[in-house]
């Protein structure tokens, strides 16, 4: 699906405020809430807008000790990591990448305790070989 200007626009107020109401969009994008409607509807529809989450406030978000997890996996095994993976809370996002690692796990736990326990329990996986991780120290912005 192509994305016309205003459609940029409007994801661009989504990404700001999901929880925006379709009054406000269509104040800020100088259009109607009939307008706002059918363009949230059709961008649904048609997969651009796969879903609505919940970003953590920086003070909670802070409080959190994220990582990235490099992973060397046995390619007859990456479905099976990636299934157990998906159902790990703690893992927030998974990326195959080119390079010395197959994939990239963003991962977030409460204590280093519970990241040190978290990254044994990835690298016990079956099929994972080896894995790197680097703490995020800070966040400088994230969009």
């Amino acid at each position: 699906m192509t994305l016309d200007p205003l459609d940029r626009r409007l994801l661009e107020c989504l990404r700001r405020n999901a929880r925006a109401s379709t009054a406000a969009l269509a104040r800020d994008l100088d259009t109607s809430r009939s307008t706002i409607q059918g363009r949230l509807r059709r961008l649904v529809e048609t997969g651009v807008i796969a879903g609505y989450t919940v970003r953590l406030g920086e003070e909670t978000a802070r409080r959190m000790i994220r990582a990235h997890v490099l992973l060397s996996v046995d390619p007859k095994q990456a479905a099976a990591v990636v299934t157990a993976l998906k159902r790990m809370t703690e893992v927030r996002a998974l990326h195959t990448i080119s390079g010395q690692h197959d994939m990239i796990a963003v991962v977030a736990a409460e204590t280093m305790e519970a990241m040190d326990a978290l990254v044994d329990t990835i690298g016990a996986l079956p099929g994972v070989e080896r894995t790197t991780t680097s703490i995020l120290m800070t966040t400088k912005f994230e969009r």
